[in-house]
């Protein structure tokens, strides 16, 4: 029996898979900042009353399922998160303090996916991401 989430009125399970990444898709997700924005994704969607089901952070890119409440809209919460992160990496590893808006981390888009029945198979996916870009290059490169 799948288990659903309520509101004062409503019983709803959203899930939505989400893909963004760095501008210019360069490969700064990694050590340190890696694991802060792990921690970080958590926090900014539990403001917004949503939850990280699972999620995996490549060097050039983030995968996450995120559970969000219909009261939400799936851009606002994915705008509210990515700009939120981007302003705590540039005070946090940017050595910025004061006055900046953080618009130099992510680029503009993202992608966004309703999740529906497959929920299993999505996370299966999103957990096992690095090895299908691994086994994706080599295919490329005829190896």
């Amino acid at each position: 029996m799948k288990e659903y989430q309520s509101l004062s009125h409503r019983r709803w399970d959203c899930k939505y898979h989400v893909v963004f990444i760095p501008k210019r898709r360069k490969k700064q997700l990694f050590g340190a900042l890696k694991r802060h924005l792990g921690e970080l994704f958590h926090e900014l969607a539990g403001h917004k009353d949503s939850k990280i089901v699972e999620g995996h952070l490549m060097a050039d890119h983030v995968h996450m399922c995120i559970s969000i409440p219909p009261k939400y809209a799936v851009s606002n919460v994915v705008g509210y998160i990515k700009g939120k992160s981007a302003i705590q990496i540039a005070r946090k590893f940017g050595g910025r303090q004061r006055n900046f808006s953080g618009e130099n981390f992510w680029a503009r888009g993202y992608f966004v996916s309703t999740v529906g029945l497959d929920e299993a198979m999505v996370r299966a996916y999103i957990r096992r991401q690095e090895q299908e870009d691994e086994r994706y290059d080599q295919m490329k490169l005829g190896l």
